[in-house]
């Protein structure tokens, strides 16, 4: 699902090799990622009950500034919490367009739909859930507002769920380093029987940590993350899942 995302974003661009500016641009261009983490961790929340993951995609971006891609990874939450059987993946596929204006700005509006392969069990809610969203940014700063058009992953009467992400990534001059940091704003939405979603499972999260490009199109990172998560709300197996965790992973592009 998406800090793994952010964090996936800045890697890969830092791993792009630099390009003359009287290159072309070419009007299709396909490009792949696959990465080890020892967490999988999804707005500040473990997807994987602090165990490692193993995430790739695809990406597909168009000269006009059209993208599509699809990416997965191993999770275990909703088998955890005993709401699907045999649910041990989770696939993103998302398209949009993304542009710049100005110099140094730029806009990215697009959508998402976060797939859950198996059976969940009688009277349990989709955890399925589509977003749309968009974002601006500045050189290395951005703000991406996302936006839950079904139930926010499961929550019961909860479309209308926001995500608020602030990020920055800056690159370190030419040591190949860029340090990274990220605070987030979750609010769920809906009232299910008198008791609000979001004071049980609303919160704030945010992390810090750094990335470094390796020769060959690899690359290394390592981040710290905590939130502000009601503790019971996020507490599965004696685990919690919303608590301070370190993140490492290996990457490579293709």
């Amino acid at each position: 699902m998406q800090l793994n995302k952010t964090v996936l974003a800045a890697s890969l661009a830092l791993a792009m090799p630099a390009v003359s500016m009287a290159a072309e641009t070419p009007t299709h261009a396909f490009t792949g990622n696959v990465g080890v983490f020892s967490n999988y961790l999804f707005r500040g929340v473990s997807q994987t009950s602090k165990e490692p993951a193993l995430q790739g995609g695809f990406d597909y971006a168009h000269a006009s500034g059209f993208y599509a891609g699809v990416w997965g990874s191993n999770i275990s939450w909703l088998s955890d919490l005993a709401l699907y059987t045999g649910s041990s993946l989770e696939l993103d596929v998302y398209g949009g367009y993304k542009g710049s204006f100005g110099g140094d700005f730029g806009y990215d509006v697009g959508a998402i739909y976060y797939y859950y392969p198996g059976k969940k069990l009688p009277g349990v809610i989709s955890a399925n859930t589509a977003e749309i969203y968009g974002a601006l940014s500045w050189k290395w700063l951005s703000a991406k507002l996302s936006y839950a058009t079904t139930d926010y992953f499961g929550y019961a009467k909860s479309d209308g769920s926001t995500y608020v992400d602030l990020s920055a990534t800056y690159p370190i001059g030419e040591t190949g380093v860029s340090v990274l940091g990220h605070v987030g704003f979750l609010k769920v939405e809906g009232n299910p029987g008198g008791v609000s979603n979001d004071k049980l499972f609303g919160y704030n999260d945010w992390k810090v940590g750094a990335t470094y490009a390796l020769p060959k199109d690899f690359t290394i990172g390592a981040y710290y993350s905590d939130t502000d998560a009601v503790k019971a709300s996020y507490t599965v197996n004696s685990k919690n899942w919303a608590g301070g965790q370190v993140v490492a992973y290996l990457q490579k592009t293709f």
